[in-house]
């Protein structure tokens, strides 16, 4: 591809946009700023549309400038942090849950969300973009420029801290 056209670019872009969306939500805790990286990202990409054919992974390329965004505006705002990664998660579907059930997932999803907002910045990166958007492992190194072994080695330091931290969380002190 010489260069990307306009159907191009509604193909092989504008379909990852929501990942992109997560990614930065999931960073800066703002809808209205997470847009607009979004929409800065998407910029960026067709304002670099000329460059693209060198690039081996556009969605991977896409994500690390969401990524830079995402923490530019969090360096330049001193944003505060919120919880906002259980809307992704609607335990209401299941029509079996019980009341009792669907508010302790409510309660489960709100302490991971908690934990996880409290892990340091590589450990949330790498385990949001391979436990919730899916990404690979090489993938995610490329996205966050970073060695696959330090991929794999951020994953399993976040998912073991949540996992002893929600273990204590819920035996009630019982250990």
């Amino acid at each position: 591809m010489v260069n990307m056209s306009l159907e191009t670019f509604k193909t092989q872009v504008l379909p990852i946009k929501n990942k992109l969306y997560r990614f930065a939500l999931s960073m800066v805790k703002s809808e209205p700023e997470a847009q607009d990286i979004v929409q800065e990202v998407l910029i960026r990409v067709w304002n670099r549309r000329k460059d693209l054919e060198q690039l081996d992974n556009l969605e991977a390329w896409c994500m690390r400038i969401t990524r830079n965004l995402s923490l530019d505006k969090l360096k330049s705002k001193h944003m505060s942090k919120t919880s906002g990664m259980e809307e992704g998660f609607d335990v209401s579907q299941n029509n079996e849950m019980t009341p009792y059930r669907s508010a302790e997932m409510k309660d489960t999803m709100k302490n991971i969300t908690g934990l996880i907002s409290s892990l340091p910045e590589k450990q949330k990166q790498v385990i949001h973009l391979r436990d919730i958007e899916g990404y690979s492992y090489k993938e995610i190194s490329e996205v966050l420029e970073i060695d696959m072994n330090q991929v794999k080695v951020n994953l399993f330091r976040a998912r073991k801290t949540l996992k002893e931290n929600l273990l204590n969380i819920n035996a009630y002190g019982l250990q």
